[in-house]
């Protein structure tokens, strides 16, 4: 997994998401002379992920998201930008890949790439005559579909009153669109097999709080069942569930996960595995490729994906210095996450998934530590007003 390509071409990064861009601009504070090109699918507009699940409390609309322009991030970073270019294909001996806009291709040379393709919202095979109609809201692209076709509008109060939304996925990402649709007027059901939301998360007694937080909010539970079949209707679709229940419904989000986006990179014979495979540089086991974000799989996270803000932060930076010439090899610090559920504010720093240990009350109300074998604190979930004790846990925590 070494570079050995002095080239003239340029720096490819292809992707225009958090790590696309952070990459670029993290490169370009070390780097000001070296041509950067950047390929995107989408427009290349710049916008923070983490808002697509609370736009409604936050009353912005989707172009409201966009924080800066693609044109201005091109013009800002001295990056060409190409908008609306999919890539079709990667030859890791010619260093090159061949993208296409508007019907015609050409071939790009680079001399280091960085795949930053992020990941795909995960399909759970459905029956019904409507399965197609199920919504996943993983790009600015796909809020603005959803928001057009619930007819929502984040900058008036109830405006879905009447409407129904069936969440399947009772995740961190499912609970923040339930509290925000909430937050919009609509009626919210939240289907998943787990006993509990965020079960895989939160110790059980924080996932019980939250679900009696979002319960008293509106949210309708189906818990330890699944969606089976979805059906067109007059006036409307019909949910059918495992345990033989149906919900009436106005749209249907899934928001069971994601998985990542390996398809162009195991097409040129790139190591694969829950992503692309990156050793502690981020290096793939092609020369000259890199990759990071919710694509990569981080030998420096104990071979895993982290679908996160501050992960894809800490590994573009380091993946700057390494571009610009000095080797910096990644290393993640503790990475609190904040869950947007306004109606039970949560902050969770996991343990690593292999670390053995249990989860304990702590010394507070809606504290909860991660401790090991030999006492030492692994992680903290806190709630409500013990959030505030963010930093000082974040202290006492060995990650």
């Amino acid at each position: 997994m070494t570079d050995t390509s002095p080239s003239t071409a340029p720096l490819l990064i292809i992707g225009a998401g958090l790590a696309g861009w952070t990459t670029a601009r993290e490169f370009r504070k070390l780097d000001t002379t070296t041509p950067v090109v950047l390929a995107t699918a989408d427009s290349g507009d710049f916008y923070a992920k983490p808002t697509l699940s609370n736009a409604y409390a936050q009353k912005r609309t989707p172009a409201q998201l966009v924080s800066t322009p693609a044109a201005k991030m091109a013009e800002t970073l001295n990056v060409t930008l190409l908008a609306h270019h999919r890539v079709q294909s990667l030859d890791t001996a010619a260093r090159s890949v061949v993208v296409s806009h508007e019907g015609q291709s050409q071939t790009l040379h680079y001399s280091r790439l960085v795949l930053a393709t992020g990941a795909q919202p995960i399909r759970i095979p459905m029956g019904g005559n409507a399965a197609s109609q199920v919504k996943s809201i993983n790009t600015l692209d796909d809020f603005a579909v959803f928001h057009q076709a619930l007819g929502l509008d984040p900058g008036a109060t109830g405006v879905a009153s009447g409407k129904t939304v069936v969440i399947m996925g009772a995740g961190l990402i499912g609970c923040e669109f339930a509290n925000d649709l909430l937050l919009a007027g609509a009626t919210v059901h939240v289907v998943d097999p787990s006993p509990r939301p965020l079960a895989l998360l939160l110790p059980a007694e924080a996932g019980e709080q939250l679900q009696a937080a979002l319960l008293a909010r509106g949210v309708v539970w189906h818990l330890g069942t699944t969606v089976t079949h979805l059906d067109q209707q007059q006036g409307g679709l019909q949910v059918q569930l495992a345990d033989g229940s149906t919900v009436g419904a106005d749209m249907v989000l899934s928001a069971v996960g994601l998985r990542a986006d390996t398809t162009l990179a195991a097409a040129a014979g790139l190591a694969c595995e829950r992503g692309i495979v990156v050793n502690d540089l981020l290096q793939t086991s092609a020369a000259g490729i890199y990759a990071l974000g919710d694509c990569a799989q981080y030998a420096s996270a104990g071979q895993r994906t982290l679908p996160y803000v501050m992960p894809i932060m800490n590994a573009a930076r380091a993946l700057a210095a390494t571009l610009a010439g000095t080797a910096t090899p990644l290393v993640f610090p503790l990475m609190p996450v904040s869950i947007k559920t306004p109606a039970l504010p949560t902050v969770v720093a996991a343990p690593h998934p292999d670390q053995p240990g249990t989860w304990k009350a702590g010394d507070g109300e809606g504290f909860w530590q991660f401790v090991d074998a030999d006492g030492v604190q692994r992680g903290f979930v806190l709630t409500g007003a013990s959030t505030a004790r963010r930093m000082e846990q974040s202290k006492a925590t060995q990650a």
